[in-house]
């Protein structure tokens, strides 16, 4: 009997299907038991013999898969590839495949979420109450500020989608391969980063994390911003130093910032004593229908993989060609 191992947690509690789906096809599955996400040496205890594994963002190092001496498919559930070593899964002959789509609606949703929350200082006040504390804040809305996206893949893109019924607003975008298509469907301005970051109000971050985005935003670049600025970031830990964030803000720096994602999770850092800080635990795409079209996708992957079907959602070779450039 085939086996699997789901380490991405929690899954299958809002729907079953995924785990149906493994039942029907008689293949054996173990969810991870440390339910929460595993290190590089708790994976690497879990993977042998493995046939397949539906993964989340765990380290999938090389020495991880040095222990997996049957693994032959890494089903990523969700859209981020930096936690997995392509390379080394090509020399081993393992397949890689990803949800790409599944979670963008929910991430923009939950970035448009934080820009209103942050402008209007919806999060403040609220603590504010929960300690007997009535203060009015005065706040900006979307269409009186700059807005600067980084990064316009699929997040990006969707972002600005969510943001077209808001009217007329001042955006500035920066992306390292541009698709000027976009401009037919949106009124922007293709700019570098550091002009966002000078003339940006609110900042928003939709990047994969590798060797050139690593620490992409540390003091001098927060610096460069207004000192009433917003920046959030609902893509990956580790492209915002975080201890520069704190050291900024505590100084008084920025006006607010949002952050979902953590170089190391689950987080427990100093940026939690910043009250302007809003802090959510890696939850951009943990809305109940993205969520659970991920895992479907992930683990249909699997079961096509282990009866003998083509996969559908393979990881493209760019992916691998990108990854090769950043070593």
């Amino acid at each position: 009997m085939s086996k699997v191992l789901i380490t991405t947690v929690p899954f299958g509690d809002k729907n079953s299907l995924p785990l149906e789906l493994l039942e029907k096809a008689d293949i054996e599955y173990l969810i991870n038991p440390n339910n929460k996400k595993l290190t590089e040496d708790q994976l690497a205890e879990l993977i042998p013999d493995v046939d397949v594994l539906i993964a989340g963002t765990e380290p999938i190092t090389d020495k991880v898969m040095e222990r997996a001496n049957k693994l032959k498919l890494i089903s990523r559930v969700g859209i981020g590839l930096d936690s997995v070593d392509l390379l080394s899964a090509k020399r081993r002959g393992i397949k890689v495949s990803y949800t790409p789509d599944s979670p963008s609606p929910a991430v923009a949703e939950i970035t448009l979420g934080m820009m209103l929350t942050l402008l209007r200082s919806v999060h403040i006040s609220n603590a504010q109450m929960h300690q007997d504390k009535w203060q009015r804040i005065y706040g900006r809305r979307l269409t009186e500020v700059v807005i600067g996206i980084i990064g316009m893949g699929r997040i990006g893109t969707r972002v600005l989608r969510c943001m077209q019924g808001f009217g007329m607003l001042k955006i500035l975008v920066n992306d390292i391969d541009p698709n000027y298509e976009l401009n037919k469907e949106f009124k922007f301005d293709w700019v570098s980063k550091e002009q966002i970051y000078k003339e940006a109000d609110l900042i928003s971050l939709h990047l994969p994390l590798t060797q050139l985005t690593h620490n992409m935003i540390r003091t001098e670049q927060l610096l460069a911003m207004k000192q009433d600025a917003i920046l959030i970031n609902t893509s990956r830990g580790g492209i915002i130093n975080e201890n520069d964030l704190h050291d900024v803000m505590v100084k008084g720096h920025l006006s607010g910032a949002a952050i979902d994602v953590f170089e190391n999770e689950p987080y427990s850092g100093n940026l939690a004593q910043i009250e302007r800080c809003l802090l959510t635990a890696h939850m951009g795409s943990m809305s109940i229908d993205c969520r659970t079209d991920m895992e479907i996708k992930a683990t249909e992957e699997a079961v096509r993989f282990l009866t003998g079907k083509p996969l559908e959602s393979e990881v493209p070779p760019e992916e691998y060609q990108i990854q090769n450039q950043r070593l």
